[in-house]
């Protein structure tokens, strides 16, 4: 059964799985998931199940529902998705594999002002518009990039230290051509070429990797972030 899994300040508070095919994410005890923050409305979401699939829906929250980042209103989830509601994240798995403040008495929804609300939400439009000036995927260039923004129109787009590769990436002790990101059926996948360690996503090493909104791709010293068409 699928379980979503409730972390807040990065420690899990709660893992839940149910065979349920539709659960109500909010502030109030009415809901199967409750998250104890006057950010969160009190009918914030929903997430409805189908098998191994699940899809979230924002219910009109004031605060707004971002999945890897991104502001949405309805959302078809894969593993490992991020879903950020209030202080709450919640991680969605296909398969199983500081203090909240009290709401009692309090009878509506705080409107959240906090920097990490605000940079979510400036970041959210910034990177709506590149994808939308493009048409399609994104690289923006980070660290050490030589570059601002490569668009990933190419079924296979290359990245490495040779003078041919699409993405030049620098840094020592690494392949020409290092790694690889693949298009197959409308996702994106980073995959190693190279030598080992040389290619990471969020700071991890990898072989082969879905790519998600927002993540961070390091190949020898060049970071780029990975921004989804939408």
């Amino acid at each position: 059964m699928p379980e979503i899994i409730v972390k807040y300040d990065d420690k899990v508070v709660e893992r839940f799985v149910t065979e349920k095919k539709r659960i109500s994410v909010g502030r109030t005890n009415d809901n199967d998931i409750v998250l104890e923050n006057r950010g969160v409305s009190r009918k914030h979401a929903l997430i409805e199940f189908n098998n191994n699939a699940a899809v979230v829906i924002d219910n009109e929250s004031l605060n707004g529902t971002f999945v890897n980042n991104r502001k949405i209103s309805e959302e078809l989830l894969r593993q490992n998705d991020s879903i950020t509601i209030g202080k709450y994240t919640l991680v969605f798995k296909s398969e199983e594999e500081g203090e909240a403040e009290d709401p009692s008495g309090f009878d509506g929804t705080m409107v959240l002002n906090t920097k990490k609300h605000r940079e979510m939400v400036a970041n959210d439009q910034m990177e709506r518009e590149i994808v939308s000036r493009y048409g399609c995927s994104v690289l923006v260039g980070m660290e050490n990039s030589g570059f601002e923004e490569v668009e990933l129109e190419r079924e296979v787009t290359t990245i490495g230290k040779a003078k041919f590769v699409h993405v030049p990436a620098k840094g020592f002790w690494m392949s020409g051509i290092q790694a690889k990101i693949v298009r197959e059926e409308g996702t994106h996948f980073l995959v190693n070429l190279g030598k080992p360690g040389k290619t990471k996503v969020n700071g991890e090493a990898i072989d082969r990797h879905e790519l998600k909104n927002g993540d961070l791709i390091t190949v020898g010293k060049s970071t780029f972030k990975y921004l989804q068409g939408q």
